[in-house]
């Protein structure tokens, strides 16, 4: 589901401003367009119809959880992984398999995990 100019479009579900736009700065300079969500409605309705491609899904958005939006990227086949500044042993039995970016994380465990999200 490419978008125009052919740049791969990435779902971004971060409630911290100042990451959100660390993120959009690297993600835009690795050559993705990206979509910002800083609550669980906003990002359900672009996990429901936008054309993306792929998506990072904070866990914790604004006191809401983001596992209906990753039941709709699931859904449509989108692949995501999740971010989080807590452990994932707390993590429902229905999300342990995901992939999590363990916060703080890097420039390269981000492109790691796209690369990986990509494959996918």
């Amino acid at each position: 589901m490419t978008t125009h100019r052919n740049l791969p479009c990435i779902l971004l579900a971060e409630d911290e401003m100042l990451l959100a736009m660390m993120l959009e700065d690297r993600l835009t300079a690795s050559g993705y367009q990206v979509l910002k969500a800083a609550r669980l409605a906003k990002c359900l309705e672009l996990a429901e119809s936008a054309p993306i491609d792929l998506a990072i899904l904070d866990i914790n958005l604004a006191g809401e959880v983001s596992f209906p939006a990753a039941l709709a990227l699931r859904r449509r086949g989108i692949p995501f992984v999740f971010s989080s500044g807590y452990g994932d042993d707390d993590l429902p039995e229905a999300w342990r398999n995901e992939r999590i970016l363990q916060k703080p994380y890097d420039s390269r465990q981000l492109n790691e995990a796209l690369s990986a999200l990509r494959a996918a």
